[in-house]
């Protein structure tokens, strides 16, 4: 195999990568590393803005494999209308689960246990006793988006004796640990939840998935946290909730995004911020190097592909 395969990490620095491809270092910038149309698999670089990942997909004729490192592929859906038929578009599941379920934890407790107030008032010198806050052992987490790091998330959550965790995916399901509902019940389970996490992807179904009926149906003095994407969620009507004090929030990811300065947001009663921070970790890039050298030695050697989300053409 003489085509090339196109990586946003140094290869040199990946151990394992097949013998045959030859790899061209690309991770976002002006210039191309050689011509996009030889390129026959494709890593789209991590955590760029807007528009970067798909900017050569329409010179890359003779692509077969889009491998994102991010486990939503909104951000390259765009440009997939210029690819060929037979394209295979795979996701980084596996990558991300730990990391981004320990900022899940995080953001519930944080949240619940006033961690903000505590460090604002470290800054003033000022000791912020008295007054019992909310625990999350003994609460209902109702998680939005059953796959892998919604999986990951209930296996963090258990050990803090929460109570029995609901779960919610696209359509019903049995686990080992229960049952997952369909999203077609979610109205009813929302006034059940103390916390409702978002872990879902952003598709049409989903987009202003959290809206206001669905805030409306979250019972008085409940969380919502997302990690999911911020158009998951109706930025209006979360704010609503919030100044009226009803709700509190912590978001990893917003609409518009990043949260530009002077939002309200930024300032609304009841909310933790975080920069979108649930994937860039110390876990990432050693689970992200295993995903492609599997991948590639898997394309090199004709075998099925892992995490294939869809095929273009299909």
């Amino acid at each position: 195999m003489t085509a090339d395969v196109w990586l946003p990490i140094p290869p040199d620095t990946i151990e394992g990568l097949p013998e045959g491809p030859a790899y061209r270092h690309w991770d976002g910038e002006e210039t191309y590393p050689a011509d996009p149309a030889d390129c026959a698999f494709y890593v789209v670089p991590y955590m760029k803005p807007s528009g970067i990942g798909v900017r050569p997909l329409p010179e890359m004729r003779s692509v077969q494999v889009v491998q994102t490192l991010s486990a939503g592929i909104d951000h390259v859906e765009p440009g997939l209308r210029h690819l060929p038929a037979g394209v295979r578009l795979c996701n980084a599941r596996g990558v991300h689960e730990a990391s981004t379920a320990e900022l899940t934890l995080a953001l519930i407790l944080a949240s619940l246990r006033g961690i903000p107030d505590f460090v604002r008032a470290q800054d003033r010198g000022e000791w912020l006793g008295g007054g019992f806050r909310p625990a999350l052992a003994d609460r209902t987490v109702l998680i939005v988006g059953y796959g892998s790091i919604g999986a990951a998330i209930e296996d963090r959550l258990v050990p803090f004796e929460v109570a029995p965790v609901v779960r919610v995916a696209r359509s019903a399901r049995t686990t080992e640990r229960g049952p997952v509902h369909p999203l077609t019940e979610l109205p009813a389970l929302l006034p059940r939840a103390d916390v409702v996490v978002l872990a879902t992807p952003l598709t049409e179904a989903t987009r202003g998935l959290a809206d206001a009926e669905f805030l409306a149906r979250m019972k008085d003095g409940a969380l919502l946290v997302n990690v999911a994407r911020g158009p998951v969620v109706d930025t209006k009507a979360l704010l609503a909730e919030l100044e009226s004090g009803r709700l509190t929030a912590a978001l990893d990811v917003t609409d518009p995004e990043p949260l530009p300065p002077g939002h309200p947001l930024w300032h609304a009663p009841g909310i933790v911020v975080s920069p979108h921070a649930g994937g860039p970790t110390s876990a990432f890039l050693p689970r992200a190097e295993r995903l492609l050298v599997d991948q590639l030695n898997r394309f090199v050697n004709r075998e099925p592909l892992r995490n294939v989300i869809l095929t273009t053409g299909a």
